[in-house]
């Protein structure tokens, strides 16, 4: 990312459950102008939904590699993190500071950012879904063998 939050051509796709809808809306406007390719996935108004069907579209575009990283949002962040996290190759990280965000990109390779609506406000959140877009995982350390780890364990679940 440049010093002006420039994510020219990130995909990222983009949803919320109900809770997360205003946040979401917020989060949308807030990062077209960063050039980022952004997808919204839903929901589309307050109305309830289940998040667990919202997690499973965008991290299965996440996992297919339609998109680069998806960003949820739900009350807590809690429960889009648990169910985004059972499809094999997404690491989703529940984050409500910066230095979390920053932490699951360049350490856990994180693929999807989890947020609370009722965690965080929408300048918070903002800065939280810039630093993890913008965030680059730090291969070719001792952090590629432990996410190399993660998904040997995914397979071995598979089988």
């Amino acid at each position: 990312m440049s010093e002006t939050g420039d994510l020219t051509g990130l995909r990222v796709a983009l949803a919320s459950d109900h809770a997360g809808y205003p946040l979401k809306e917020s989060l949308r406007e807030s990062l077209k102008p960063t050039g980022c390719i952004l997808q919204d996935f839903g929901t589309f108004s307050r109305e309830p939904v289940d998040y667990p069907d919202i997690a499973c579209r965008v991290a299965e575009a996440v996992a297919s590699g339609e998109y680069d990283f998806g960003v949820l949002v739900c009350g807590t962040g809690i429960g889009m993190s648990i169910a985004a996290n059972k499809i094999p190759g997404i690491r989703a990280a529940a984050c409500s500071d910066t230095y979390s965000a920053r932490m699951a990109r360049a350490h856990n390779n994180a693929n999807i950012l989890c947020l609370g609506s009722r965690v965080v406000g929408e300048g918070l959140a903002y800065d939280i879904a810039m630093v993890f877009l913008a965030t680059s995982f730090e291969s070719h350390s001792r952090h590629e063998k432990r996410v190399e780890k993660i998904a040997a364990l995914e397979r071995r679940m598979r089988t």
